[in-house]
């Protein structure tokens, strides 16, 4: 079968959870588009409730959708539910697994599940590539929570996904875990695993990702490389050091949105596609200041995700 150009497809997916005692009526899923390109390490961001885990978990048969059509590796969830399935490894952000198992059980028993033969079983190799090597007789309930984790990797990895979903992956681990983990996440993406990635880390997001959906209501607000979603946002703030201190922002600057910091630097907040920073310098040298010291910010992904869900339902 040829690679298909989208690692995942969804076109119109909706899905309703029906009213249940004193639970009303609710849309996870409000007729949703999102096209993931294979290869690609790709974000799906949106708070609590947006309906990031309804959606993966649609994908791994875990809930049914009400209306609309997904394809995994360019297979239809529903003509194709096995095959398709087969095509996507998940990670839960929920650590599951029994703690009286190894990790060397896990693991094959988990290929058991996919029907991968054993002498194609790449368990040890999985298990080394994870860190757990020194493990992998250990029961799984004497592992600390970072080796848990990376052990969730591994059984996503059993059967050669060229799909893996990471759904909030570093929750709860230790800065050093997280180095490692995204270390083996993106080998895993050099060598032609598309990577789906939910996580509230945006700075992780910002980094990592080539392209990042943005979900809130059930609903997809945007779809775009990382830095075309960084652009939405034409606010800048130019910081200026005075060469002396101020004690007061200059009357000749109060038309602009400035503010003197606390440090005594002064903070201009502007758009760039209405005020170039050439004239915002010449504006701030006929207030009399000396510019010792200047810079300029510029949006991140928290400043876009804050601006796009924050707006009502």
């Amino acid at each position: 079968m040829t690679a298909p150009d989208y690692a995942i497809e969804a076109i119109g997916l909706e899905k309703t959870y029906r009213a249940s005692g004193k639970l009303p009526e609710m849309r996870a899923l409000k007729g949703i588009d999102l096209k993931i390109r294979r290869g690609s390490i790709f974000g799906l961001l949106g708070p609590n409730g947006a309906g990031k885990s309804t959606f993966i978990n649609i994908l791994a048969g875990l809930v049914t959708k009400t209306g609309g059509t997904a394809k995994i590796w360019g297979l239809d969830i529903d003509k194709h539910p096995r095959t398709s399935r087969a095509a996507i490894g998940v990670v839960n952000q929920e650590i599951t697994m029994d703690p009286f198992f190894t990790p060397l059980q896990a693991i094959e028993l988990q290929a058991g599940y996919y029907g991968v033969p054993k002498a194609e079983r790449r368990s040890m190799e999985i298990l080394t590539a994870v860190g757990l090597d020194d493990k992998k007789d250990a029961y799984v309930r004497q592992l600390s929570g970072g080796m848990k984790r990376r052990l969730m990797v591994a059984k996503a990895l059993v059967h050669n996904p060229p799909v893996l979903i990471l759904d909030e992956p570093t929750a709860g681990v230790d800065v050093e875990l997280r180095r490692s983990l995204w270390a083996y996440v993106r080998e895993l993406h050099d060598n032609g695993t598309t990577i789906i990635l939910t996580t509230h880390y945006l700075e992780e997001a910002e980094e990592l990702c080539d392209e990042i959906a943005i979900i809130s209501h059930g609903e997809v607000l945007a779809q775009e490389p990382t830095p075309q979603l960084l652009s939405r946002l034409d606010q800048r703030v130019l910081k200026i050091t005075p060469r002396e201190p101020l004690d007061r922002v200059p009357p000749d600057l109060a038309s602009l949105n400035t503010v003197l910091e606390e440090d005594g630097t002064l903070s201009i907040t502007f758009r760039s596609s209405e005020t170039g920073i050439g004239r915002l310098l010449e504006q701030v040298r006929s207030a009399g200041i000396s510019v010792a010291d200047l810079s300029t910010d510029q949006p991140n992904l928290e400043d876009v995700f804050v601006a796009m869900t924050s707006a009502p339902a």
